[in-house]
Order: C-alpha cells, then sequence, then structure tokens
C-alpha cells in the first residue's frame, strides 16, 4: 500500500479492513528493520516505505529466480522432446 506513496495509519487501517493495533504493529516491525520510515504530522504518524533497503530482499529473491527459470526452461526442453518423439510413433 505503501508504495504509492505516504500514508496515514487510519487510511491503512480503512483499506485493508484490519483494527489499527494490528495495522500498527505491523508497521512497527517495517520500521524496526527499516523498511518504513514514519513521521508525525499534527496527530497523524505518516507511514512511508523505504524501497533502498529492499534491495538486499531482492538481491536474494533474484538468485532463486534464476534457478528456477532455468529448470523450467529444461523441463520445456524436455516435453518438447517427448511431444517429438511422441509424433514419430503415431506415423
Amino acid at each position: 500500500m505503501l508504495i504509492t506513496g505516504e500514508r496515514a495509519v487510519g487510511a491503512i487501517v480503512d483499506d485493508l479492513s484490519m483494527s489499527q493495533p494490528q495495522v500498527s504493529k505491523h508497521l512497527r516491525v517495517l520500521s524496526e528493520v527499516g523498511l518504513v520510515s514514519c513521521r508525525a504530522e499534527g496527530r497523524r504518524r505518516l507511514y512511508r516505505l523505504e524501497p533502498e533497503h529492499l534491495q538486499p530482499l531482492h538481491d536474494w529473491v533474484i538468485k532463486y529466480e534464476r534457478a528456477i527459470n532455468d529448470r523450467l526452461d529444461r523441463m520445456d526442453d524436455y516435453l518438447t522432446e517427448l511431444q517429438r518423439q511422441g509424433e514419430g510413433n503415431d506415423a
């Protein structure tokens, strides 16, 4: 939800249909690990995403994405070969 910009806790609560304590707990955890930051504006707390802190997660996922894509490519090659073999047996 924060990818579109800064949001107040109340707006997040409304959009997620969760209780305010639940949303605040999640935001606190995300804040503790640096994924979101918070600033006060009067009585409101505004949260925003800190996307640069997502880079290590992105790098980790990319490694597995490559491995999965390699396996899917090999599976595709294998299925193509099976189809060719099946077409040769039909003749």
